[in-house]
């Protein structure tokens, strides 16, 4: 398990699938991360102009707006806030667009619990 050396992180989930939504938030949780869960990214996004989370996870395929147009709005109006990308499909031109747009990791639904923390926690760290 993951260990924290620094005071709790806030992370912000944004996923349109409620179950992925879920499992992912009691994850986090269970390491004693701060959790804020979003199903819809206009919400999302409002929460963090005014929270500045320290790190979000964001699934790329939504019906409303999709993760890239999401993580382009977020560095817009919290530009500290580290972004992790975590989606159903591995697809490499999108993976390219997210890291070159400044996504610190990009994770494939499914991932290992302990390499998926550990990518969260190395995003968290970075945060100056």
């Amino acid at each position: 398990m993951i260990a924290l050396d620094k005071e709790t992180i806030a992370v912000c989930l944004l996923d349109d699938d409620p179950s992925v939504l879920k499992a992912t938030s009691r994850l986090l949780d269970s390491v004693g991360w701060k959790v804020n869960a979003f199903t819809d990214p206009a919400t999302f996004l409002e929460h963090a102009a005014t929270h500045c989370p320290d790190v979000a996870v964001i699934d790329i395929l939504m019906p409303e707006m999709n993760g890239l147009e999401v993580q382009a709005r977020l560095r817009r109006i919290s530009p500290a806030t580290r972004v992790v990308m975590l989606t159903a499909r591995d697809d490499p031109s999108v993976r390219r667009i997210a890291m070159t747009a400044g996504a610190s990791a990009f994770f494939i639904k499914g991932v290992e619990s302990d390499e998926f923390l550990a990518g969260v926690k190395a995003t968290a760290d970075s945060i100056s």
